[in-house]
């Protein structure tokens, strides 16, 4: 089989294609050719070093794919092998071959593609968990969703349309036209505008119900003032440690000096009638239940027409950095795909 590797800490340069023995499932377990390997900003940390639930470097990275079963291990129905299947991986994924538990191995509806099958898992779930499982989204309820045109972002847009929220988001201005064609109600440039204000002024100073924030720092601050009483904040993410996608100590220092600690001081909490959620979809793969039944209504979802995975690009094994650096430097709109 052939794998993408970070074979040490750095920039996108860093990842290359190795070739390794194809992998027999184990008890329990199916092996599936891999069409298309999600790409995920929890990649392109541990690349640099800044994941610390990666396996040590070198080490292939990779959440979420999509292809046919051709194997199965003790202990699973034979009947599997062909079926076409949406897999999460927890590492390994950058792979052309993997092995899952077959309980990890959910069959896609018969409309949905390969490509669309590797976006769906890691993002859809982050926004479902936060919004849906933990959010209790319903029709009316304002919602803030930083990073609006990322994979996360249009994810968490589309279930708030599902839900029938009004949808504020944060992206560049060449990504804004995109975003309105898109339903997003209201599109905040965070480069030139302080988007906290903004938030004020749209809601004549009444704030948000949800937000869903990945910069951490001291956005997560401003997140957390945007909030209305009985408002929630979701924290699922810290780009601001990586703000160019490289490793810099001074960066990093900045970064954890921003998180807002007051706005964390339970007796705070309490008397503004907020809450804040920490979300790492990565610590809730024992839960499989749980996951397994998110999994289950987002597909319902899907063949009801109201979600669908929007791919940015599609890029080759042989062109793994270029995927790396688009999504660092955030210029995709949706999901950055590896194709085996």
């Amino acid at each position: 089989m052939r794998q993408v590797w970070i074979t040490q800490k750095g920039g996108p340069e860093v990842l290359q294609v190795r070739e390794a023995p194809d992998p027999t499932p184990a008890a329990g377990e199916v092996r599936v050719r891999v069409r298309a390997c999600g790409v995920n900003f929890a990649d392109t940390s541990a690349r640099i070093g800044l994941y610390p639930d990666a396996p040590p470097i070198p080490c292939v990275m990779g959440y979420e794919v999509s292809g046919e079963v051709d194997a199965v291990g003790d202990g699973v129905d034979a009947s599997r092998v062909g079926q076409r299947v949406s897999c999460m991986t927890r590492f390994g994924g950058y792979s052309d071959v993997v092995c899952v538990p077959a309980t990890q191995a959910m069959v896609m509806p018969e409309a949905m593609t390969f490509d669309e099958g590797a976006a769906l898992p890691v993002v859809y779930l982050t926004a479902y968990h936060m919004l849906v499982y933990l959010g209790n989204i319903k029709r009316g309820d304002r919602v803030l969703i930083h990073a609006a045109a990322g994979g996360v972002g249009l994810a968490a847009l589309q279930l708030c349309r599902h839900a029938g929220c009004e949808t504020y988001g944060t992206a560049s201005p060449g990504k804004h036209e995109y975003l309105k064609g898109a339903g997003l109600d209201h599109a905040i440039d965070y480069r030139t505008l302080d988007f906290e204000a903004e938030v004020k002024r749209l809601t004549n100073g009444q704030g948000v119900d949800v937000c869903i924030d990945a910069q951490g720092g001291s956005a997560l601050a401003k997140s957390f003032r945007c909030l209305r009483p009985t408002g929630r904040l979701f924290a699922f993410g810290a780009a601001s440690l990586q703000p160019d996608g490289r490793w810099s100590p001074f960066a990093v220092l900045k970064g954890l000096l921003g998180f807002p600690l007051l706005a964390l001081h339970p007796v705070r909490l309490m008397n503004e009638n907020k809450g804040i959620f920490g979300v790492n979809m990565g610590h809730l793969f024992g839960e499989i239940d749980r996951l397994g039944s998110e999994l289950t209504a987002l597909l319902a979802l899907y063949e009801q027409g109201a979600i669908k995975p929007v791919i940015d690009v599609r890029v080759p094994f042989r062109e793994a950095p270029e995927a790396h650096r688009r999504l660092q430097t955030r210029q995709n709109i949706g999901k950055v795909l590896l194709i085996p």
